[in-house]
């Protein structure tokens, strides 16, 4: 390796070190504090960075926002996409409609699991009328939409969902019971295990879609 590829895999680490940093102090705050409360500048100060550099790598507080809850969801930052994760992958590979939900509730265990502390604070603002968060919410909410309408595309596809039963409908279903507000109803103020969670998501989804 040459020096200056050297120094370019450097730089390139440091940078990616830094934004990992700067993830976990923002994450860190949101959950303490909430995001009306949080800054750039606080989020920098957490990070032990200044706030120009909070700013040159996010350029926004949407923008960090939406990075944090994504980096949260996926459990790092590698670049892979959602559906090239494990858990997605064995989704996929399940051949019986009962074992492709029980491990799309697994997987939806986790994605709670991981965003849950996260997405109440962001939530409870996005009802609090701020529109950033508004926003954020609607994306959220779309992007829920395409996994349950992705789980039950392959119900349909090998002949798993139940007959007369609206695949649109059944969108509208699976989105429900994997919203992160059931995850906090239960597990949250209910104190259900996530154990529990998982058993009764799959139990649902099956008595439900099949």
């Amino acid at each position: 390796m040459t020096r200056r590829a050297y120094d370019n895999t450097r730089r390139t680490e440091q940078a990616r070190l830094t934004r990992r940093r700067v993830l976990d102090a923002a994450r860190d705050l949101l959950v303490e504090r909430g995001p009306i409360a949080v800054t750039m500048r606080d989020v920098a100060t957490r990070a032990g960075v200044s706030a120009e550099t909070v700013y040159k790598t996010f350029g926004t507080k949407a923008a960090l926002i939406k990075d944090v809850y994504d980096v949260t969801l996926a459990g790092d930052d590698e670049p892979i996409p959602m559906i090239d994760r494990p858990e997605i992958r064995a989704v996929l590979a399940a051949t019986t409609p009962q074992d492709k939900l029980t491990r799309y509730a697994y997987a939806a265990r986790g994605v709670s699991e991981r965003t849950g502390p996260l997405l109440a604070k962001l939530l409870a603002a996005a009802r609090s009328g701020d529109p950033v968060l508004a926003e954020f919410r609607e994306t959220i909410n779309r992007e829920r939409t395409f996994g349950a309408g992705s789980v039950v595309g392959q119900l349909v596809a090998i002949g798993g969902l139940r007959p007369g039963l609206d695949p649109a409908k059944a969108t509208d279903i699976v989105w429900t019971l994997i919203a992160p507000e059931v995850y906090e109803l239960l597990v949250t103020d209910r104190g259900w295990t996530l154990d529990e969670y998982e058993k009764w998501l799959a139990r649902m989804f099956i008595d439900a879609l099949l």
